[in-house]
């Protein structure tokens, strides 16, 4: 326990003491955000720094790094996959920043990437032996061997999670907010796994699941100091960098226990982006009608005359709730 905690204040000071030369340093640069001219109620953002979420991944590497002991394939894998989302999302700031437009890389780019990312990361999950092809069923409380049908599912989680995050990524906060609660939910859900493995004499298995203990708690805290600066109004943005990286680490850890369909409950506010889209894309192509004011949904409620942080305090609750129920279904 000392560990997590340890790991957990080591990555928060480490970012806190970072983040004003970062910021500093990216507006000497000029390396900002630039905002969309049909999303007039937020340019009054237009030139905040952004790649934020830059040093969110450094001091929780290094919260991992120096905490880490035995066993601890299943804790790397779960960073390798956090920093090489990142790198993505990175790749798609840098475009941005580099040719001063919103769009960065293209979308099929990014699916591509995204996507080989995904099916190297579920091929390891279905062979690794603490892991394999069953998933735990919420609220049933059992598990199911889904054979090779694991690999197209953990896959959709990947894809699904990522690009779902990385939509809320919308407001002052709301990302990193929600993904704060929903990590601190799938670490209790991990400390209970980790206890049952610990009980049972599996030792190689339990001593994986504590460095994931200490990867979450490092993730946190990071997270925690990024919102120091990134709550309204913001000084920096986290950009593609943070909300790609918080995606893959939203997908795999629930994975890492055998439990990816909890993402659907602890989730909740990931989802509701990602339908939101899906409904306003659809519905618009068919009818060339707006069910949403502006899509993802979080932009439908400023439209409606909702304050951001008003907002992000609905999203967080809404968040907190649903992990509690995450925990009693599990």
């Amino acid at each position: 326990m000392e560990k997590l905690i340890f790991s957990f204040l080591c990555s928060f000071f480490i970012a806190m003491i970072i983040l004003p030369a970062f910021i500093f340093l990216m507006k000497k640069i000029k390396a900002k955000q630039t905002i969309l001219t049909y999303v007039t109620q937020h340019q009054i953002k237009e030139g905040i720094p952004t790649m934020g979420g830059i040093v969110f991944l450094i001091s929780s590497t290094i919260g991992c790094i120096i905490f880490w002991e035995g066993e601890k394939t299943l804790a790397i894998v779960v960073l390798v996959v956090m920093l090489v989302y990142g790198a993505i999302g990175a790749l798609d700031d840098g475009i941005k920043i580099f040719f001063k437009r919103n769009m960065g890389l293209k979308a099929y780019q990014k699916i591509i990437s995204q996507g080989l990312v995904a099916f190297f990361a579920s091929f390891f999950a279905y062979k690794n032996g603490y892991i394999g092809s069953d998933v735990l069923i919420p609220i049933w409380g059992n598990y199911v061997d889904l054979g090779v049908f694991y690999l197209p599912l953990t896959f959709t989680v990947y894809v699904a999670t990522t690009n779902c995050v990385n939509l809320t990524d919308g407001l002052d906060g709301l990302a990193g907010n929600t993904v704060t609660v929903y990590l601190a939910t799938i670490c209790i859900l991990v400390l209970g796994v980790y206890i049952e493995k610990e009980s049972l004499g599996q030792t190689f298995y339990a001593e994986e699941l504590n460095n994931v203990l200490v990867f979450i708690t490092a993730l946190i805290g990071g997270c925690l100091a990024f919102l120091w600066f990134n709550s309204y109004r913001a000084k920096i943005f986290m950009g593609d960098t943070g909300s790609l990286a918080l995606g893959g680490a939203c997908a795999i850890l629930p994975i890492v226990i055998k439990n990816p369909l909890i993402i659907l409950f602890v989730g909740i506010m990931f989802v509701v982006s990602g339908i939101s889209v899906i409904i306003q894309v659809l519905v618009y192509k068919v009818k060339k009608k707006r069910v949403f004011l502006m899509a993802p949904f979080h932009h439908h409620l400023e439209m409606k005359g909702y304050n951001e942080s008003k907002i992000v305090a609905f999203y967080t609750i809404i968040t907190i709730i649903a992990g509690a129920v995450s925990i009693i279904i599990s």
